[in-house]
């Protein structure tokens, strides 16, 4: 199991006051935080909630391989996670809170997993729940990890606490509406899922070329190609998704446009959908002034920072790990630190 190295060197000696988990669907990652939830280490891996067999024996085990050394120098530390851990596929199920929901809401609501003889040294074990939101007439939507991410943006952001949009882009990107310290609505787009089914498994992908996935950046033509993405998106925004997404294709048989910009051009649509309902969502949702935050990894924020911005929208931040204030924030409301 490949891991990332500690922020800096550990001697034991550390006062360490929380081990905190953010265990998505792919991967995971574990946090090691002493007072005031200063972040000390840092490892991850390819170890998500997706590929862990064995029940609680399984999760036990990729904790060990992943932290066993942290587990055992800091015995006392509680854990606390968040994610798809507590999902009704994953180590134990947490019932979601209903928005809207704040930091108190999520904490008070976590639940202690019984660990039995799994762990060698007495820990604590708490998951935090997801947060289930239920428009008026329309489906519910949920969120697993993200309200983490949310609470962490939030510390010492009275303006944004006040009133603000929080975009989460992922394989599951998350628009939420932020009023009075709750997270009082969000929309969930399946943008990063379909940019990688529509690559892999429909007839889009045949003309894309496989060495694209190797890139180490991005040329020239592919940006163009991800900006006449974007441009096509909102100028045949009333003709719909599908109709756009055939463009994929027709542009690559008339030689309109190189293989290698295909994917970027794809993505050009996908986000520049996702961002014009997005948009849309939110001035519905009276947030049309209010503060745009982006949260996520650092290339892919960029690429919606542009996308955003191309569309005539610019964000006022853009973050990206939210996860460790976050779970110490809850981990201060439910008293385990």
């Amino acid at each position: 199991m490949e891991r990332s190295k500690d922020i800096a060197p550990l001697s034991g000696k550390e006062d360490v006051r929380l081990i905190g988990i953010d265990w998505g669907s792919t991967g995971l990652r574990i946090f090691l935080m002493s007072e005031n939830g200063r972040l000390i280490g840092n490892r991850e891996a390819a170890s998500g909630v997706s590929v862990i067999q064995g029940g609680n024996a399984g999760y036990m085990r990729t904790l060990q391989e992943l932290a066993g050394d942290w587990l055992t120098t800091w015995s006392d530390a509680p854990l606390l996670a968040c994610g798809m851990v507590g999902s009704k596929h994953g180590w134990q199920e947490v019932p979601y809170v209903n928005c809207p929901a704040d930091a108190q809401h999520i904490a008070r609501n976590a639940v202690r997993v019984d660990t039995g003889s799994l762990l060698a040294a007495p820990h604590s074990l708490h998951i935090l729940p997801g947060l289930l939101y239920r428009p008026e007439g329309g489906a519910p939507d949920v969120m697993r990890g993200e309200e983490t991410q949310i609470v962490g943006a939030l510390q010492g952001q009275s303006d944004w606490a006040s009133q603000s949009c929080i975009v989460m882009p992922g394989t599951h990107s998350k628009w939420a509406s932020i009023v009075d310290g709750q997270v009082h609505a969000f929309a969930t787009h399946m943008t990063g899922e379909l940019f990688a089914v529509l690559k892999q498994h429909s007839v889009l992908g045949r003309l894309m070329p496989i060495a694209s996935d190797a890139a180490t950046g991005k040329t020239e033509t592919e940006e163009v190609c991800f900006t006449a993405g974007l441009d096509a998106a909102r100028k045949m925004l009333g003709q719909g998704l599908g109709h756009q997404l055939f463009s994929v294709r027709t542009l690559g048989l008339m030689g309109d446009m190189p293989p290698a910009g295909l994917p970027d051009y794809l993505s050009g649509l996908l986000i520049g959908n996702e961002i014009l309902a997005g948009l849309q969502w939110r001035s519905i949702h009276g947030l049309g002034h209010a503060p745009l935050i982006l949260i996520g990894e650092a290339s892919l924020c960029a690429r919606y920072a542009r996308a955003l911005s191309y569309l005539g929208v610019k964000p006022d931040a853009v973050l990206v790990n939210t996860a460790p204030a976050g779970l110490w924030h809850l981990a201060s409301s439910a008293r385990l630190v």
